[in-house]
């Protein structure tokens, strides 16, 4: 009997559930036929390459026999149903119920690149028909050689004898050809439904192509003569002359490269058949490592080798891993060999390349049955071959996880610039012991990130500072395509804000113009600045968490860059940043690098991944010019803009005065792509709340810090103050509560997660989420602030933590002080610790009960039934000792952060204490 693998079931199953149901890019495929067209290609076609009499055998192959059984499982025959049935109950499905079939076949394919190329809109439906299948839209792919003869029939297709004799005929239509060949790849280029390119020449001349564009051009001219000669005479339009065909593809390339408008672009892909074809093809010619001297000549076009070059596919592999823009492509091959040899290839495929170079495709064509069967047999061979790596530990189960992610959708979405996304909502594994696995042995398995790549150059006013060579490969520090695409659709940016917050939440920005943000980006600098500004407090006081010696690198990430609003001063962006070390690695100090941390260790150690959703509750306020007498509630600094409101009103005062400026924050959000869920009217006077969508949590920060920078500039425009200050007025309390969810969704984790960690360490927590002194006036019972009690409820706004739904919670103690990177991985290093302390499989019960009344209003006894006995902290002393106490909390931050997080906090604790309470309320104002 043949063993299990030795990983405990939990694991195993997660595994196979997302080999079996990710969904996944298929880079290469083609049209289906019309149904006037399905008969003229034989059926059995689909598992051979073999045409003619050749065919007739493959019903003998271990390809065919296994389809047709396969078969018989999509058309839902009986386990003894022979060929002739399959292909009976396939008439059937196509005469009666044809998209069942073609929804059926396609089910799983988010998205496809298709080659459409392959024959005329006469015999297949157009490429954007097979939209109807998938979660995306189709792209093309365009064939250079179909692109060749289409023109070339379009310029002589009129042509006679006659004009062969005239002396300038065939320069005539050389220049005309070399134009218009140029434009159309241009355009293509230019188009974003064309992912990218494909040649043929394996099946015309062989990929023996000559590297040298100059050589192809002068060797071109008398084989294209003899070509016009043809086509002229024979009306065959067909390109397979060795020197054309060449000329073809370096033209191609040339016009690729040209088209770049910077020196670490990288274009759009060019795919090359290559190895298994028909028998047109010349099978020693069509072995991709004679295309060696060509990749090497084209370093900033990708090469995408297809159909895993079998029976080449060590040599593909082998290109794949030596040059950094060339891509194994490992389609056609299912169901095209046997299971044995398909294993054999995705093993010789892994030999070498690395899982992010690797792309999955059907090469389905004409049936719908290739797309179904090349999905079904890949995903089955493909399982077998990881577990055997995970029984042998040479992969973990998680990392073999994002492996499978990897081939089947992260890759080509990366390398086509596709930017599609997938609800993961749609994927959850329904697995009753869902928990990530843990080995027995005391040691803990954990993921190791990939290495930072070397620190850019340094720029800064200080000349003593060191600078740093870029790294060899820029593309691992900045992804330029964002800038690029970013700049030609905001092409009237001038500045950009380089931001990043501090540990106070203080926002810090260097203003940059565009064209020095682009050469810093470009060149693969970072701006310095010195370390002793992440320690100090909002007026530039120094604490002692400020070191003046040494200096944080700090990096954009071009994934939050975003236009202001219309109303901005300066025409401009906006970019959040991390700071890194001399050697380009995080910074200790760095909130956005240890949320970033967490995300990871969550997602590759626990396979969960987050959504985060933001409400921003905000005061607008007017400064008051008229002060009257002592005590006079006129005698406020600031007044609201209204106070004839409550919660969801919209009062005659409110529709003349806060709608005309709610309204134009929303479009300056909508300007900024910053979409608003909603927004209405809170109970506080002049107060107002926006709910942002869910995104995973960094971008969500980003934009949360995006979002309130557009309220209050907009604001200000106004002449108005917008506030996010806990506490603007005695009775009126302003939150910052963010809804986390769990991917995939799971009781038990849920309530490891946020019961058993998260509310285990709350008061800890605290410190981060509640950072000052006012945040705990609003921490009160009886005003759906959250309470002051220790518990949880759903749908229970009198709790701290708000379970809305299953898999949803809402953290109610947060407000607008907080730096929300380090809120939100505090939240997620006490959601950690529970994960973790909870055994694997087992069923916990927690001591905290869903709380389904006010807390407030029960007994202590009635309390402890719920196992609700203590507090939040009521000051912000009491959280501070609660943190430093909470060793395990701390530990989930960079070393140190947390303490020197408490010392700066007291360091302004101090400075603010010196303040009278006006004056400090007015201070707080006017920076929060």
């Amino acid at each position: 009997m043949a063993s299990e693998p030795i990983l405990p079931r939990p694991t195993v199953e997660q595994l196979r559930h997302v080999v079996h149901n990710f969904p996944l890019i298929d880079n290469h495929a083609h049209n289906l036929l019309l149904p006037s067209h399905i008969d003229a290609h034989p059926f059995e076609s689909i598992t051979s390459e073999a045409q003619g009499r050749a065919l007739r055998d493959t019903f003998k192959s271990l390809p065919h026999l296994r389809a047709a059984r396969q078969l018989r499982e999509l058309y839902e025959c009986a386990d003894d149903a022979d060929w002739e049935d399959v292909l009976e109950q396939r008439i059937e499905w196509l005469r009666s119920d044809p998209e069942r079939l073609y929804q059926k076949c396609i089910d799983g394919t988010h998205a496809i690149l298709m080659d459409d190329g392959l024959a005329g809109p006469e015999t297949v439906y157009e490429y954007n028909w097979h939209d109807r299948c998938t979660k995306a839209p189709t792209k093309r792919i365009v064939r250079i050689e179909t692109v060749a003869e289409r023109l070339m029939e379009g310029i002589v297709g009129d042509a006679t004898d006659s004009d062969l004799k005239h002396a300038s005929y065939f320069t005539d239509t050389w220049l005309a050809f070399t134009d218009d060949f140029e434009r159309e790849i241009q355009d293509a280029i230019q188009d974003v439904e064309v992912a990218g390119f494909k040649t043929a020449i394996c099946y015309r001349s062989g990929l023996d192509i000559e590297p040298s564009y100059e050589e192809a051009a002068i060797d071109v001219g008398r084989p294209f003569e003899r070509y016009v000669e043809r086509c002229v005479r024979k009306r065959k339009f067909r390109i397979e002359r060795k020197a054309l065909n060449d000329y073809l593809v370096l033209r191609t390339l040339e016009i690729l490269s040209e088209a770049l408008t910077h020196p670490d672009a990288l274009a759009k892909p060019l795919q090359f058949h290559t190895g298994l074809g028909d028998n047109d093809i010349s099978l020693r010619q069509s072995n991709p490592s004679y295309l060696q001297a060509l990749i090497e000549n084209y370093p900033r076009v990708p090469f995408v080798l297809l159909h895993s070059a079998y029976p080449f596919t060590r040599e593909a592999g082998y290109l794949a891993t030596v040059y950094k823009h060339v891509y194994l492509d490992i389609g056609e091959v299912f169901p095209m060999v046997s299971r044995d040899g398909q294993k054999a290839i995705l093993r010789q495929s892994l030999e070498l390349v690395p899982g992010s170079k690797i792309l999955y495709s059907s090469d389905g064509h004409w049936f719908p049955e290739t797309y179904w069967l090349a999905n079904k047999q890949f995903r089955e061979v493909w399982l077998d071959l990881l577990l055997e790596y995970v029984d042998k530990n040479d992969l973990t189960a998680h990392q073999a996880i994002n492996l499978t992610k990897d081939v089947l959708f992260n890759n080509s979405n990366t390398l086509y610039d596709l930017r599609y996304t997938v609800d993961f909502r749609e994927i959850e594994p329904i697995i009753q012991q869902s928990l990530p696995w843990r080995p027995k042995s005391t040691e803990q398995e954990s993921f190791e990130a990939p290495p930072f790549p070397p620190p850019p150059k340094s720029i800064s006013g200080d000349a003593n500072v060191p600078s740093f060579p870029p790294p060899p490969t820029q593309a691992h520090v900045y992804d330029i395509q964002l800038l690029e695409t970013f700049m030609k659709a905001n092409g009237h940016v001038k500045y950009v804000y380089v931001q990043w917050p501090d540990f106070l939440g203080t926002l810090r920005a260097r203003i940059l113009p565009i064209k020095e943000f682009t050469r810093i980006i470009s060149s693969g600098e970072r701006i310095g600045i010195s370390q002793g500004n992440t320690g100090t407090l909002q007026n530039d006081t120094l604490t002692s968490v400020g070191n003046p010696v040494g200096q944080i690198y700090v990096e954009p990430d071009l994934r939050s860059l975003r236009c202001t609003h219309k109303n901005d001063p300066l025409p401009s962006a906006t970019v959040l940043c991390y700071w890194r070390d001399s050697s380009g690695r995080p910074a200790r100090e760095c909130p956005r690098s240890n949320l970033e941390a967490l995300l990871n260790d969550l997602q590759y150690n626990h396979g969960i991944s987050l959504l985060c959703g933001f409400e921003i509750e905000v005061t607008f306020l007017r400064r008051n010019d008229q002060p009257t007498s002592p005590g006079n509630p006129s005698d406020e600094a600031f007044l609201p803009i209204t106070s004839n409101q409550a919660w969801g009103t919209m009062t005659p005062d409110q529709y003349l005065v806060a709608l005309p400026l709610l309204g134009d924050i929303t479009e300056g959000l909508a300007e900024a792509g910053i979409e608003v869920q909603q927004f209405h009217s809170e109970s506080g006077p002049g107060q107002y709340e926006f709910i942002l969508p869910p995104l995973p949590p960094m971008q969500a920060i980003d934009v949360l810090i995006q979002a309130r920078q557009i309220i209050t500039n907009v604001s200000a425009s106004r002449d108005l103050r917008a506030t996010f200050h806990p506490q603007p007025f005695a009775e009126t309390g302003t939150a910052a509560h963010a809804h986390i969810s769990l991917l995939p969704t799971s009781s038990q984790r849920d309530m490891a997660f946020f019961v058993g960690g998260v509310l285990a360490h709350l008061p800890a927590i605290c410190a981060f989420t509640l950072p000052e002194a006012e945040s705990y006036g609003r921490v009160r019972d009886d005003s759906w602030t959250g309470g002051t009690w220790l518990a949880w409820g759903t749908q229970n706004r009198e709790t701290p933590l708000r379970r809305v739904e299953p898999g949803r919670w809402e953290v109610r103690c947060l407000d607008g002080f907080a730096n929300m990177y380090l809120a939100i991985a505090a939240i997620l290093g006490g959601g950690i610790l529970g994960l973790r302390s909870v055994p694997v499989g087992s069923d916990v019960v927690f001591d905290a009960k869903d709380v389904p009344v006010n807390p407030s209003k029960l007994t202590e006894e009635q309390r402890a039934t719920y196992g609700v006995r203590s507090k939040l902290p009521a000051r912000v002393e009491e959280a501070w000792t609660a943190l430093e106490t909470d060793e395990e909390l701390k530990g989930m931050l960079a070393q140190g952060v947390a303490d020197d997080f408490l010392n700066m906090r007291r360091a302004e604790s101090q400075m603010l204490g010196r303040m009278e309470g006006a004056e400090r309320r007015i201070w707080m104002i006017e920076r929060y």
